[in-house]
């Protein structure tokens, strides 16, 4: 068979032409979680095929996107290495143990190489000038604590590490601040180790169980070094129970920026202690100071102040039945403290079954005057339409509520989700649902007094986190940022924040 050129050319383009015409016929179904598909569907069965909007590539778009993120990266990357000290990080770098922290000094930040119309800004409640007035009071003040709440985002104390590093730096401050003493995660920002027999319950886990008591604290997770008791205790025979030693030991870390390395506060926060516990407190080996934990069943902080970073510390224990060890708190005596506190799996929605007296004592004695929520993320893959959406929305503006009642003077700051990308029509793509959520999320806690910053926007909108993976700024999950993203991402808050407090435009 002979076959003519100008032959199988008219055919290929006679079949283009009818693949190119199935387009006109094939339509779009949207589900109710936000997902669409399109094809040709009759009673449920369906024919993937995409329409003709579709059909022809939208390549200059995507192009014209990634152009639009690429200037937005770049625009922070610009600014980091002039605000950044080359030694903040080595990892060589020792405290001096002989070092008090400086007293705080205001920086002005040299902005000229930025765009500050590029800066995804907070949006404020109605009273905007005087909820940025007292939050800056309150950093210029004498101690200044923030506690970070969020997601697996923030585990091994990412964004936050970041965050306090540049707010100490502009206003005063060091160290770490909330250091869990089982920890679930490499934390950059600390080096505690503690034998062996300790155990870790998490409120917000839902794989562990939760104590009736509900006494958690304010930072939701408990370290013991004898196992839980679930049951009644006041019938217990303490005679028939053994004694039980337990150890923690301190030291400032070898990585971390250099703020974080420096502390001469000491807090160790615990509460529900049922029977005598003793505690020796060695530093370079040297015994500094013996006591017994106060034994009452309420929450109490045993605070240690040093006149420098203590290189080699201990904490020696010995009871029969252990206190419910809130954590640690390793801060300078003035300046800014910032907590970060993660919950991997976590919602938000943890907050209002706490015990509430329990709660409200542990943050009389933290004092802290910004809270930064950071939910959502979670949510996201399990929201199937947009009543959930406005109903998660309530639930977690209840629940921050309920923590401002208890800490009435305090702001708060909400920011929403990041990007998050899932397969659809074999594409990765913004999940349908995530930015109606960021934008209801944003609604609701304006009009509740609370801050809003939108991660989301400020990573480039829909459809940017396959960007910032294809530069290897965030992890092929296409959900949580890469060292690299996270530096760019936190920046970007900083100065969300910096250019409010300074109000500049």
């Amino acid at each position: 068979m002979k076959f003519h050129p100008f032959k199988i050319l008219l055919f290929s383009v006679i079949v283009l032409l009818a693949l190119y015409g199935l387009t006109h016929f094939s339509h779009r179904v949207t589900y109710d979680n936000g997902i669409y598909e399109e094809g040709f569907f009759i009673n449920g069965v369906g024919l993937k095929y995409p329409t003709s909007e579709t059909f022809f590539s939208e390549k200059g778009i995507e192009e014209e996107k990634e152009k639009s993120i690429d200037e937005l990266i770049q625009n922070i990357e610009d600014v980091i290495p002039d605000t950044i000290e080359e030694d903040d990080s080595s990892p060589n770098q020792k405290p001096d143990s002989t070092q008090i922290p400086k007293p705080k000094v205001v920086k002005i930040l040299n902005l000229k190489k930025i765009d500050t119309s590029k800066i995804i800004r907070i949006d404020y409640p109605e009273n905007k000038m005087a909820f940025i007035s007292e939050m800056d009071a309150f950093l210029n003040g004498e101690n200044c604590r923030i506690i970070h709440y969020g997601d697996s985002q923030l585990e091994g104390d990412r964004i936050s590490a970041y965050l306090r590093h540049r707010i100490q730096k502009i206003y005063g401050g060091s160290g770490p601040g909330f250091i869990p003493i089982v920890q679930s995660y490499e934390n950059i920002s600390n080096d505690v180790s503690h034998s062996n027999n300790w155990f870790r319950y998490a409120y917000f886990d839902p794989t562990t169980k939760r104590f009736d008591h509900k006494k958690y604290g304010v930072f939701n997770s408990i370290s013991r070094f004898t196992e839980g008791l679930y049951g009644v205790t006041d019938s217990l025979n303490l005679d028939s129970i053994p004694f039980s030693k337990a150890s923690i030991q301190i030291f400032p870390p070898t990585k971390s920026y250099a703020s974080n390395m420096q502390y001469n506060k000491i807090g160790l926060h615990y509460g529900n202690s049922l029977s005598p516990t003793s505690i020796k407190v060695y530093q370079d080996n040297n015994l500094i100071t013996q006591d017994s934990l106060i034994n009452d069943g309420k929450y109490h902080n045993f605070q240690l102040l040093f006149q420098g970073t203590p290189q080699n510390l201990r904490y020696e224990f010995e009871g029969k039945i252990s206190p419910d060890f809130y954590g640690l708190t390793l801060d300078g005596q003035q300046g800014v403290a910032l907590d970060n506190v993660a919950m991997r799996g976590g919602s938000g929605l943890v907050f209002a079954t706490l015990d509430a007296t329990n709660f409200k004592a542990m943050s009389q004695n933290l004092d802290p005057k910004l809270f930064i929520f950071q939910y959502g993320g979670n949510s996201i893959p399990y929201i199937k339409d947009s009543l959930e959406v406005r109903d998660y929305a309530r639930y977690i503006k209840n629940h921050i509520k309920w923590v401002s009642r208890r800490c009435p003077e305090s702001k708060i700051l909400f920011i929403g989700p990041s990007d998050m990308s899932t397969s659809i029509n074999g594409h990765m793509q913004t999940y349908p649902l995530l930015p109606y959520l960021n934008n209801v999320l944003r609604e609701e806690m304006n009009k509740n007094g609370i801050a809003f910053w939108s991660m989301y926007d400020a990573m480039g909108g829909e459809n940017s986190m396959p960007y910032w993976v294809e530069q290897k700024l965030a992890a092929t999950d296409y959900t949580h940022f890469a060292p690299s993203g996270t530096k760019i991402i936190s920046e970007h808050l900083f100065l969300a924040l910096y250019l409010d407090l300074n109000q500049v435009e």
